[in-house]
């Protein structure tokens, strides 16, 4: 089924640019394989930058700031939670590092209040391995994973991971035909695998495009592309403008919605 023809050709010229480095052909990331052990991604053009506000229940309780920038080599996604409204602080960053392939390069995150905690995800081989600590001086804990590094991470209250899992979607199932409008099929479900760090568990998830739905958005009516991520924690339904950027989630298990600011 077409999409709306409110989706132009830039509407697939921006998955073209976000997935170069997230989804691309399997002969373009062979090619780049040796290169990328070699190189880190430089930053390079901007694909997403802003935040997100987290409400439950319709009080805001958290902000994620984040960046999406992009280079010949690879991808790097940055970002930061703090919670609101709250008088025990929390804060905690992230930066997820991409190969030109779409491979995780490496991943690290770091709780900077009110704790100290860190974790690192790096390739070993053919699959993961993961290091954390729970503070300064406290014993390095290590789980190797047989999941390979093209695996989706998903880490807790890091929104912006499924932005990039929603691209890599959208990128694999997407087609556009010479001169026509793009394609993306309905309620056509597509698996992937993905990685949760802090919980330090694996787990398969499923991707649907919806179609096109008008929601009450900042308390206008607009419409948006409707995906559905279902998970063994349950439904999360996500809102991509006419530039693929997320602009709503809802979280159906614990009436969370985020949305960007």
């Amino acid at each position: 089924m077409k999409l709306s023809m409110r989706l132009t050709k830039f509407f697939f010229v921006l998955v073209v640019i976000a997935l170069s480095c997230i989804a691309p052909t399997q002969a373009s990331a062979a090619a780049d394989k040796d290169k990328d052990k070699k190189e880190k991604p430089r930053e390079g053009q901007s694909i997403d930058a802003g935040s997100f506000g987290v409400f439950m229940s319709g009080h805001r309780v958290g902000t994620e700031k984040f960046s999406i920038d992009q280079a010949n080599t690879g991808s790097l996604i940055r970002s930061e939670f703090k919670t609101e409204n709250d008088p025990n602080l929390a804060v905690q960053d992230s930066v997820l590092e991409l190969t030109a392939g779409g491979d995780i390069r490496r991943y690290e995150w770091k709780e900077v209040s009110p704790g100290k905690a860190q974790s690192e995800i790096l390739p070993n081989n053919e699959f993961l391995n993961q290091k954390w600590t729970a503070g300064p001086g406290e014993k390095e804990h290590e789980q190797p994973y047989l999941l390979p590094p093209s695996t989706n991470v998903l880490d807790d209250y890091f929104f912006i991971h499924r932005e990039v899992l929603v691209w890599r979607f959208l990128g694999a199932t997407c087609k556009q035909e010479k001169g026509q409008t793009p394609q993306c099929p309905i309620k056509q479900r597509t698996q992937f695998g993905s990685l949760d760090p802090r919980q330090h568990a694996s787990s398969p998830l499923s991707a649907e495009y919806l179609g096109r739905e008008k929601i009450i958005y900042k308390g206008n009516q607009q419409e948006f592309n409707k995906v559905e991520l279902n998970m063994e924690t349950g439904r999360w339904y996500l809102w991509l403008d006419d530039q693929l950027k997320v602009m709503r989630i809802f979280i159906e298990a614990d009436n969370t919605e985020v949305l960007r600011d």
